[in-house]
């Protein structure tokens, strides 16, 4: 069975660049880039004593920055520290529709969703970094909570606590990182990958994104511009996907107008499941096509 036609469009999310609250250049740069979603820090971006000064530019930054598809989102500082209250209270005093998300940090519990809900607008949406050991085992606790859009896995603060060694494939985290896109699909989430933290060494972040993406995340958290058209493309359908996922799709349209309960695509049985996740890639690179943001070579 084929989508409605007034389905809603995929939110695009293949790369989500943390932009230092404290950093105005970095801020003003943020309409002139490519990127999906951009993440105004406001915590471990942002030194101590620079973070009333960091909230001003941040809200600046959200009032001047063009309104259009690209999600907009607010990394607070937990509610333990000096700093968490007042983060959530400059979100919640901003103008309607400055703002989508709040990204809430080292989430555990659903208790921390639901305080940081109650100082919040309703529909605002919260998005919750799984980055510790007791975050990724609470992680379905936390994605079932009201309001939570979005999952963001932290590796770094993960690993840091796992206390494992780095790899090359990321073995250490494997079952973290699986754990959370299984709950964030079983809840109908939003799910991001950590940051590449290595920007030198040759084909680091292409195998790392390829990583991400066979595991399915719908995308990568980013902290340098310069790996922003690799994330549009590695989570992008592929030509190839794109002409599979329309052949799917007309052979079962085709089949349907004959009656005909049975579809084979080059000698494979379609199934409604097939033809969902055909739909699905092809609504994905519509979405990408209309935003304008299609990635480098």
């Amino acid at each position: 069975m084929l989508p409605p036609d007034d389905a809603p469009p995929p939110v695009l999310l293949r790369s989500v660049l943390y932009l230092p609250g404290s950093n105005a250049r970095a801020l003003a740069k943020a309409a002139t880039l490519p990127a999906d979603a951009f993440i105004f820090d406001l915590e471990d971006a942002v030194a101590p004593d620079a973070k009333p000064d960091a909230r001003r530019q941040v809200a600046g930054a959200l009032a001047e920055l063009p309104r259009d598809d690209r999600r907009r989102i607010v990394r607070v500082n937990a509610h333990d520290t000096p700093w968490g209250d007042d983060d959530l209270a400059l979100v919640a005093g901003l103008r309607p529709g400055l703002v989508d998300a709040v990204l809430l940090p080292k989430v555990e519990s659903a208790a921390t969703v639901a305080r940081a809900r109650a100082a919040l607008p309703p529909g605002l949406d919260i998005a919750c970094m799984i980055e510790t050991p007791r975050g990724v085992l609470a992680a379905e606790a936390i994605a079932a909570a009201p309001g939570v859009s979005m999952l963001v896995v932290g590796t770094s603060d993960l690993a840091k606590d796992l206390r494992v060694r780095p790899h090359p494939e990321r073995l250490p985290l494997l079952f973290s990182l699986s754990r959370v896109v299984l709950v964030a699909r079983a809840h109908g989430l939003g799910v991001l990958d950590g940051p590449c933290l290595d920007l030198t060494s040759p084909g680091a972040f292409d195998r790392e994104a390829a990583q991400g993406v066979a595991l399915g995340f719908d995308g990568k958290t980013l902290i340098h511009p310069s790996t922003i058209d690799a994330a549009n493309r590695h989570f992008a359908p592929t030509p190839d996907e794109i002409t599979a996922a329309r052949r799917v799709v007309d052979a079962f349209t085709a089949a349907a107008a004959r009656g005909s309960g049975v579809v084979v695509v080059d000698g494979r049985l379609v199934e409604a499941l097939h033809v969902q996740a055909a739909c699905h890639r092809l609504a994905l690179a519509a979405a990408i096509e209309r935003s304008g943001r299609t990635g480098g070579a």
